[in-house]
């Protein structure tokens, strides 16, 4: 009868501390803490999944017994002082009162009867509360190890009592270094790329490694091929992925949805292909800088292909592009079409306008920004006296009579038009209108059409300014706008302008509500009257002891009880609030 065959995970499972990988932090206290006889009572290992917390703590029992190395590891547990047990299912408290009462028990031989508790986290809180007395006070022969992969689920009582060590996840250069090891003891053919495909998809842990490769051996025989292994675990080749950011590089979106099409076609998992493409797009972006190629975990044959591809990408369009696929690993897990999604995110990633080309064109807007304000002035309005034609007229029009103007300052402390009689016996409407389109110059059409042009203001403006132009501000709201926005503005009080932002403090939601839907109304307003843009937000007045906003209506009322003549003219006339 053939011997059956154990798995590698189960093969070469150390029994000694020097056998460990990547734990030598754990190892080393362990060892100098035997040779000096300085044994805890408690241990907890705590740290992820496959990283040798249940098999350090079966070395840790073999050593503390002196265990013979021909004993295996899994056979420790047949032993009558080393007892294993999986609190996942033992979790009840009648399993810890059982356990006491096997504590008292002294070991038939040995120093010490080592209890090996996995997934203690599993453990009920009255199972806890059992075992706190046991480990408060325990026997001089019992020793309790304790292995978790969520130490936050331990209560505090237990932790205290025990010597906490936090394993680390494995780096994928040591676990490939042990699975070259070990294929090369199994006599099994494999190239680097492949050791390193296995490394990065068992997300540091060893035992998943191992798992990994007794599949591909499985699948491929003792002559491992690269493409054949990609097929066996469902993993997106590198190639597949430099050959998309290529597409992408060239903003090719034919090339980007069949690649897309054949990979679905071959059974590939969208999620898994999300996850490779962002981590060959940080590759990507790591490699622009020769100092973090050390970051990367692949074999030196890919580094020097990421190397060349990186630097066909900016720095900023990877990072968009990270950001791009992260949100649709999000929307794909709950979307009901995945496979319109991914192709969606594909081709944003082709046709994503490149970092170039914008700053191209922002420098194109500052050179056309800097040639305006480099361009000669436009020519003034003609004097007095002076005849000519503008643009659009013709010469059969009669010319323009204008009378003597005399100059006064405005407010912005700059000359402008006054007339002071009548002129303009005869209008060019047309010109009128060319000039009010213009918003260098706008004019104001009186009874005799004549046309006072308002230069725009240069100078900056401060809220003393607003506050002394406030009044002449209501009253051309008082005219043009609905008197309920007059009685409004009447009720706030002038708090800020920063950024041509000014803000409103107002007495009660009401006001703050009327003001926020009419802001762009009394933004344009004031823009006719001064030439400044403003942005009006409004907030409530934050008063201390009352929660209680009267509405216009109410307050109304309330002033007609304290105002005896209010409440007759009321009574009277019929008066009410103007909406």
């Amino acid at each position: 009868m053939a011997e059956q065959y154990k798995a590698l995970t189960r093969k070469y499972r150390p029994v000694n501390f020097e056998d460990i990988v990547s734990q030598e932090h754990v190892s080393s206290t362990l060892k100098n803490a035997i040779e000096q006889n300085r044994i805890n009572h408690a241990y907890l290992f705590c740290g992820p999944r496959g990283v040798g917390k249940t098999t350090m703590a079966r070395v840790l029992a073999r050593n503390l017994n002196s265990v013979d190395a021909s004993i295996d590891g899994e056979a420790l547990n047949n032993t009558l002082n080393i007892i294993e047990i999986d609190a996942a299912s033992n979790n009840k408290v009648e399993d810890v009162h059982a356990l006491r009462e096997r504590v008292r028990i002294r070991p038939q031989n040995g120093r010490f009867k080592v209890y090996i508790i996995d997934e203690v986290h599993m453990l009920s809180k009255a199972a806890f509360n059992a075992l706190l007395k046991t480990l408060e006070e325990p026997p001089d022969h019992a020793i309790f190890i304790f292995a978790t992969t969520e130490p936050h689920k331990i209560l505090p009582t237990i932790l205290s009592r025990c010597q906490r060590f936090d394993f680390r996840r494995i780096r994928v250069e040591e676990i490939v270094d042990r699975l070259r090891t070990i294929c090369g003891t199994e006599n099994i053919t494999i190239d680097d790329e492949s050791l390193h495909v296995i490394a990065k998809k068992a997300d540091g842990s060893l035992r998943d490694a191992l798992g990994i490769m007794d599949q591909a051996i499985a699948f491929c025989g003792s002559d491992i091929n690269r493409q054949e292994m990609f097929s066996a675990l469902n993993v997106v080749s590198g190639d597949r992925m430099f050959e998309l950011m290529e597409s992408v590089d060239k903003k090719d979106a034919n090339a980007g949805i069949t690649l897309i099409h054949d990979l679905l076609q071959e059974g590939y998992d969208i999620q898994e292909f999300l996850s490779t493409l962002t981590g060959h797009l940080r590759n990507l972006y790591l490699a622009r800088d020769a100092k973090n190629m050390h970051l990367i975990e692949d074999s030196e044959e890919t580094k020097q292909r990421y190397r060349q591809a990186a630097t066909t990408f900016e720095a900023d369009d990877l990072m968009r592009m990270l950001h791009i696929i992260n949100e649709a690993q999000f929307r794909i897990r709950e979307a009901r079409q995945p496979r319109v999604h991914l192709e969606i995110a594909i081709l944003k990633l082709i046709h994503l306008e490149r970092i170039g080309g914008l700053q191209k064109l922002v420098q194109e807007l500052q050179e056309l920004k800097q040639g305006n304000a480099t361009a000669p002035p436009r020519p003034e309005t003609p004097a007095s006296g002076t005849t000519g034609a503008k643009p659009g007229h013709s010469s059969d029009q009669p010319p323009v009579t204008q009378g003597k103007a005399s100059e006064e300052v405005n407010l912005f402390g700059k000359p402008s038009l006054k007339r002071t009689q009548n002129t303009l016996s005869t209008v060019d409407l047309g010109s009128v209108a060319t000039e009010t389109a213009d918003d260098e110059y706008r004019g104001e059409i009186t009874g005799n059409l004549a046309l006072a042009p308002k230069p725009r203001p240069t100078a900056p403006l401060y809220l003393h300014d607003v506050r002394q132009l406030w009044d002449t501000y209501l009253k051309e709201v008082y005219e043009k706008m609905e008197k309920v926005c007059y009685f409004t503005l009447q009720r706030v009080t002038l708090v800020d302008l920063d950024q041509g932002k000014l803000s409103l403090e107002c007495q009660d939601a009401f006001t703050c509500e009327t003001v926020e839907e009419n802001k762009r109304e009394f933004s344009r307003l004031f823009n006719q009257l001064t030439g400044h843009k403003l942005r009006f937000h409004a907030t409530v007045k934050q008063t201390i002891g009352t929660t209680e906003t009267l509405d216009p209506y109410t307050r109304f009322k309330a002033l007609q009880k304290k105002d005896p003549t209010l409440r007759t003219i009321v009574e009277l006339f019929g008066a009410e609030l103007e909406y």
